[in-house]
């Protein structure tokens, strides 16, 4: 038995959300849907926002992907509405478990969280389109039913000749209509030599869908100029059209924020939702995300993935700060918290403008976030160059000496071998300025750091009263014979960091 659809409202499709979602009620195989009227009582700007993220499981999760994320998980916070998690896994043929449980975990280390998703299932779910086939099948027999959608036997190639010959003829390529009024007894014929039709979308002729952008404005399309649309593909799966509207709708959710490479998607969705009497989401297009080359960062394009930051060792608020700007104006220029964020988040400022990833601005905003990791935190990102067995008085004073001098992990391995390493060679310039310097000179250097525990001041006043030197004079032989180098972190708490002894056997070799 098929599900039956009960309608009870009529959609406007620029007028954008209702101000009571779409409710399931389920009894057994018959699934109801109640849709009610907007009520002039309470404004759809006073309706807490209900905003979503849905990857499909085809890739990591890319910088472009993770803006979007953010920014509909702050106009969710700012309106104290909900965060929705969905997965878009229709496309059996790219889409990998493997890469949806890299996404979610992905979104985690951001310090993302949602109050549904595959996850944390609700009566609204599930969260994975391809665990929703049913409701879909329920949807399209009602477009069948009404005629607003038929059976296509078109091939693959013959489609692709015709939109071949479209284009060789100067007009735009959409779907010729070669399916659309066959007759009953030519679609059964044709399924009888083993055809699998695909389900297309009947576009009304004569028409003009209109909808308010959020970022773009008033956009209109003319019916005429989009074609016939695919929503169930072959194999009896959903399109991106039609699942991605109809989820929309039956999830509740009242504000899509995306990319606006989906514009000339929306007119499409908004038809069907129409045809389906479903409530339609206020749609917001975000310029497009550029590398440093002004190509559009994308999966496709191999653009640089979350996780690939995430694994050189790039902290999350440093991502979330640089992508909060990118596309979005405020006149917050300091370093924000997630919660901050959604305080100052405003759709009213979203530029239409392409932004483009800065590196050289993401290590800015590196440095800013490494200073502020706690010591525990610091040794967790850290861990991976730290020698195993450190104390938390070395780990302490080794991140407080260098923490001025990197930004990512791996620029700490060098200072991991100064600090805690052999005593390290000094090159051939080095040697010259120890040598003038004297064995006098480091005679009283080592003698003091035996005495004192390595603490420069005492090492300094020796060196000073032996030798009479002061300034670079006195520092840089010093600086040299502990750490092989002219430059680096404050002398004073490199020392605190070394190994006990240490200071003492670096000082005395050139007594």
């Amino acid at each position: 038995m098929q599900p039956r659809i009960v309608h009870r409202a009529r959609i406007v499709i620029a007028r954008g959300i209702l101000a009571s979602p779409w409710r399931p009620e389920r009894d057994g195989n018959i699934v109801a849907v109640t849709i009610s009227e907007p009520s002039a009582a309470v404004p759809a700007a006073t309706v807490p926002p209900v905003t979503r993220f849905a990857p499909s499981p085809t890739g990591d999760l890319h910088l472009g992907n993770a803006r979007t994320a953010l920014f509909n998980l702050l106009l969710a916070r700012r309106g104290g509405g909900r965060f929705v998690l969905r997965v878009e896994d229709t496309d059996l043929e790219r889409s990998r478990d493997a890469y949806g449980e890299r996404q979610l975990e992905d979104l985690h280390w951001l310090g993302f969280e949602w109050d549904a998703g595959p996850d944390r299932e609700d009566s609204l779910g599930p969260y994975r389109q391809s665990q929703r086939g049913a409701l879909y099948a329920g949807y399209f027999a009602v477009l069948e039913r009404s005629a607003r959608a038929y059976p296509c036997f078109c091939s693959p190639l013959e489609l692709d000749l015709s939109r071949r010959a479209q284009l060789a003829s100067g007009k735009p390529p959409r779907y010729a209509g070669t399916c659309r009024d066959l007759s009953r007894e030519e679609q059964a014929r044709r399924r009888a030599l083993g055809l699998a039709p695909t389900l297309r979308f009947r576009v009304p002729s004569g028409q003009r869908v209109e909808f308010d952008d959020l970022v773009h404005g008033r956009q209109c399309f003319l019916s005429d100029d989009i074609g016939d649309f695919v929503v169930r593909r072959a194999d009896g799966s959903a399109a991106f059209f039609f699942s991605n509207a109809v989820d929309d709708a039956c999830m509740g959710i009242t504000h899509v924020l995306r990319g606006e490479d989906h514009l000339a998607n929306t007119p499409r969705q908004l038809l069907v939702l129409a045809a389906l009497a479903l409530s339609a989401p206020v749609y917001g297009h975000v310029a497009l995300l550029l590398g440093e080359d002004a190509a559009r960062l994308s999966k496709r394009q191999g653009s640089a993935s979350v996780r690939e930051y995430r694994e050189q060792g790039y902290l999350p608020g440093a991502l979330l700060n640089h992508l909060f700007r990118l596309g979005h104006s405020t006149s917050e220029h300091g370093y924000l918290a997630l919660e901050a964020m959604a305080r100052v988040f405003d759709a009213a400022h979203l530029g239409r403008a392409a932004a483009r990833f800065d590196p050289q601005q993401l290590r800015g905003w590196q440095k800013e976030a490494v200073h502020r990791l706690s010591i525990a935190q610091a040794r967790g990102w850290l861990s991976g160059v730290l020698p195993p067995g450190l104390d938390e008085r070395s780990v302490a004073a080794f991140v407080e000496a260098v923490r001025p001098n990197i930004v990512l992990p791996e620029e700490a391995r060098a200072w991991v071998r100064v600090v805690f390493g052999a005593p390290p060679a000094v090159d051939p310039g080095g040697l010259q300025v120890i040598r003038a310097a004297g064995t006098q000179f480091f005679g009283a250097a080592a003698r003091a750091a035996a005495a004192s525990g390595a603490d420069l001041g005492a090492i300094v006043a020796a060196v000073r009263a032996a030798t009479g030197r002061k300034g670079a004079e006195l520092y840089l032989p010093l600086r040299l014979a502990l750490t092989g180098l002219d430059h680096g972190p404050e002398l004073a708490l490199i020392l605190k960091a070394v190994p006990e002894g240490a200071a003492h056997e670096r000082l005395a070799r050139f007594a």
